[in-house]
């Protein structure tokens, strides 16, 4: 198979997957599929764990995040894991938990903005709404669930511009009452039950069960627009939750396609957008419990610890045509042209040298061009699950990611070459024979 299709037979793959998975929970779900069918076993943190030489496991916690590892023919212990980070959610809107709202007559929901989302792409979109809901069954146990409407349920209409006519030359947003979503039009003056209504959906998607009652949910609207290619040669991907499943799914596929050879973890947490702290967030204990396990005593992990590596992948910013000067001058990331290194003085990133080092020679070796990023010296810089994870473990850590437009829209835009060559690189890593470090 030549280059070219690869690659198209790649960002086919990947939009299926970044519209399936709607919601933190969908990716997990959509991930242990993959894994599934790859010949992957489940783990249990509360039972006892039997690893072995050339096996390939997978551990999730909360539904939300996974750490998926291979353990290689060569000792773990010898040659350390070779690792890739990533995070399954984005900025969104949650439903509040007494979110039903009736106004002249239009039921709305309550919600509350997950993240730092941009607000103003949400008005005017087909919107459905997806998630886990807790419940329990007629025998009286607590039970969970994914549902996923997967058609418009909702919208949130503009106003319009003959009643705000300053609208285009300053627009702020109210998040508590500017951004409910509408669902449907009620003739008398009693609201639809909400939770009544999820019950509903779940016996549509899960005829198999028995829902008493429903007694809770993280339930979350997105645009039921599907990813894309675009431009007049296919030059772009346009996505919802492109930060971060594109790098989900890149190191998934990394994942799979690794000869074997070394030991290989993906992880890929829960809660990056809003600080990581959580059991299934970077600052949580989800990946260095898993490591440990894998050693198997104290001294085994710290020599784990010592011999491996982490590549931490989260988009990055590409220069803007319209906002060429919110860049530094020689460090602004072009769609296309390959993975970015992030890099930050101040320790936002968790890059060093030997690091970007290693990667440039991944990439070298993959023919594959590799760009720099470096905020603006008078502006402030974003982070990652990057410093996290190597503050937290003593991991030696790199960030990159791919270069992305409108990064926490609604809908983002990536260049269609870059996933691909990000994957050739990943895999390249995961397989790489010789020690992760220049010492």
């Amino acid at each position: 198979m030549s280059q070219t299709s690869s690659q198209d037979s790649f960002n086919t793959a990947l939009c299926d997957f970044l519209s399936r998975a709607t919601t933190p929970f969908h990716a997990v779900d959509a991930i242990v599929k993959r894994l599934d069918a790859a010949g992957f076993s489940a783990l249990r943190d509360d039972s006892s764990w039997s690893l072995e030489a050339g096996g390939k496991y997978y551990l999730t916690r909360n539904d939300s995040a996974i750490v998926a590892f291979s353990l290689g023919r060569d000792s773990s212990r010898d040659s350390g894991m070779r690792m890739v980070g990533a995070h399954t959610d984005s900025p969104c809107l949650m439903v509040k938990p007494q979110p039903e709202k009736l106004r002249h007559g239009y039921f709305q929901l309550g919600v509350e903005v997950y993240g730092g989302a941009l607000l103003n792409p949400w008005f005017d979109r087909d919107l459905s709404l997806a998630g886990r809901v807790s419940y329990h069954g007629k025998d009286g146990l607590l039970k969970t669930a994914l549902i996923d409407f997967r058609r418009a349920i909702a919208t949130i209409p503009s106003l319009a511009i003959h009643l705000d006519r300053e609208v285009n030359q300053k627009r702020s947003i109210n998040p508590q009452t500017d951004i409910l979503p509408i669902l449907t039009q009620l003739p008398g003056e009693e609201a639809l039950d909400f939770r009544r209504l999820i019950a509903e959906q779940l016996r549509a998607e899960h005829p198999e069960i028995d829902v008493a009652e429903v007694l809770d949910y993280e339930l979350s609207f997105y645009d039921t627009q599907v990813a894309a290619l675009l431009g007049l040669e296919g030059e772009f991907i346009a996505s919802a939750r492109l930060d971060n499943l594109l790098s989900c799914y890149t190191g998934l596929e990394a994942l799979l396609q690794a000869d074997g050879t070394q030991s290989t973890l993906l992880v890929c947490n829960d809660h990056e957008e809003v600080g990581s702290l959580s059991t299934s967030g970077a600052q949580g204990p989800l990946l260095r419990s898993v490591l440990k396990r894998i050693a198997g005593d104290e001294s085994a992990y710290q020599a784990l610890i010592e011999r491996s590596m982490m590549i931490s992948a989260d988009n990055a910013h590409g220069i803007h045509p319209n906002y060429a000067d919110r860049h530094d001058d020689n460090h602004g990331p072009l769609l296309n042209a390959g993975p970015v290194i992030k890099i930050n003085a101040n320790q936002r990133y968790a890059t060093n040298s030997e690091t970007a080092g290693l990667f440039r020679l991944l990439a070298k070796q993959e023919a594959v061009p590799v760009q720099a990023f470096v905020v603006r010296s008078d502006m402030a810089c974003g982070s990652t699950i990057g410093p996290i994870t190597a503050g937290g473990t003593g991991i030696r850590t790199l960030d990159i990611g791919v270069p992305t437009f409108a990064m926490h829209s609604i809908r983002e835009l990536a260049g269609s070459k870059d996933a691909f060559d990000l994957a050739r690189v990943l895999r390249r890593f995961y397989d790489f024979p010789g020690p992760l470090s220049a010492g």
